[in-house]
């Protein structure tokens, strides 16, 4: 990976494109939060507050350019991921089959990934679920502290058991949420305003509704593609209805995962693991916007998944290494193909989206039958920490079965 940034320029590459938003956009933010305020009035920043911490950090590292110190950084928390993965997979009853697929996933991207911040988003989602089984309240925690970088790591609180676990854990993650997010308040200005800028997106051209739209181009659509909120999107006629379109099935997808926390009776150690991987893939399919580093969070929960032999998601992962690997042909290798929504573009888009979009539906189903089982055992995954308090003093009716392990 580090030697394909180093050849950064070379056209199958890019031309430089993948790696100038580190030295251009980031580097420029870098400058503005710098003098104690969030860029405001740019239409590009679209983040919550926790992320101007991470892309102000770079500028603190000593002897390093910019670029450079991003780069180290993303590199650290790439090794702190496999270690924490590596750490988990050698206890018992795990298995290092998650270290092994992130170490092999991640350079499917190519060097995308040593040139954007979603590793170490992706780190505080893998460490909050990694942890949660000797700390609710660390878990909880790294979760809340993930959110307020890229929001999505707080659906890793989605599959915690009911009851004490759970109340531990979202206690937790409010408490760090607000005090974090009271910090950011006190110490700089507008670390809100991005709140403005996402209501704007549209569709880009990378997601599902992008792809329907890439294909009607093909049919007579005339809508055109523009450089819009730091993405290419469609504009034209009825982009707005198929917007609203994506915004209506990530809701239909939110009332499902409630729905399946309602109705779940059944936790194993990997159900946690397995309910944050299906939550991050319905938000992601049915999102406007699917951007090639939202593959690194697939890539990360996949691998917590893949380090319990409990998991109901090894097929899953499988497809997300799949649609990874196309993702990398798509961008860089043949981004101009999907802008020019050329019969190549569209096919590299509809495969890579359709694999997703499988991979969803087939990790919902996966994981609402595993919990659904009738009779089934029921797994106490908590032996550490403060989840039990005391032993079970009293035997197991005849009609269940009590699996500690």
């Amino acid at each position: 990976m580090l030697w394909l940034l180093a050849h950064n320029n070379e056209r199958v590459l890019g031309h430089g494109a993948v790696a100038r938003e580190v030295w251009r956009l980031y580097f420029h933010w870098y400058g503005v939060l710098s003098h104690g305020a969030f860029p405001a009035h740019d239409r590009l920043w679209q983040y919550p507050p926790g992320a101007g911490a991470v892309l102000f950090a770079p500028g603190l590292v000593p002897g390093l350019s910019y670029f450079q110190a991003f780069v180290a950084l993303t590199l650290a928390s790439d090794a702190l991921i496999t270690a924490a993965l590596a750490h988990a997979g050698r206890r018992r009853g795990r298995t290092l089959l998650g270290a092994a697929f992130w170490t092999g996933g991640l350079p499917l991207l190519l060097h995308l990934p040593l040139v954007r911040y979603d590793v170490e988003v992706t780190a505080f989602a893998v460490l909050s679920l990694l942890a949660l089984s000797r700390s609710t309240r660390a878990c909880g925690a790294l979760a809340a502290l993930g959110a307020l970088v890229k929001v999505w790591p707080a659906l890793a609180l989605l599959g915690i058991p009911r009851g004490r676990p759970t109340r531990s854990a979202w206690l937790s993650a409010a408490l760090t949420g607000a005090v974090t997010l009271t910090a950011f308040l006190l110490s700089f200005r507008n670390p809100l305003a991005f709140l403005r800028q996402q209501g704007g997106r549209g569709v880009q051209i990378e997601s599902l509704g992008g792809t329907a739209l890439s294909l009607a181009r093909h049919a007579g659509w005339r809508g055109t593609v523009r450089y819009r909120y730091g993405a290419m999107e469609f504009v034209g006629p009825h982009v707005h209805a198929v917007a609203t379109a994506s915004l209506a099935l990530t809701a239909a997808a939110f009332a499902l995962l409630v729905l399946w926390r309602v109705r779940a009776s059944h936790w194993t150690a990997a159900t946690p693991y397995d309910a944050a991987l299906s939550a991050v893939l319905l938000f992601t399919v049915t999102s406007r916007v699917i951007s090639p580093q939202y593959m690194i969070w697939l890539l990360g929960l996949a691998a917590v998944c893949l380090t319990s032999r409990h998991t109901t998601q090894r097929p899953v992962a499988a497809l997300i290494a799949a649609a990874t690997a196309i993702s990398s042909v798509a961008y860089p290798a043949y981004y101009s193909e999907v802008i020019g929504c050329t019969w190549t573009g569209c096919l590299l888009m509809l495969a890579r989206n359709g694999l997703l979009a499988t991979a969803a539906v087939l990790s919902f189903t996966r994981l609402w039958r595993a919990t659904r089982r009738p009779g089934a055992v029921v797994r106490i995954p908590w032996t550490t920490g403060s989840h039990i308090s005391r032993p079970l003093l009293s035997p197991a009716p005849a009609s269940l079965k009590v699996d500690r392990g």
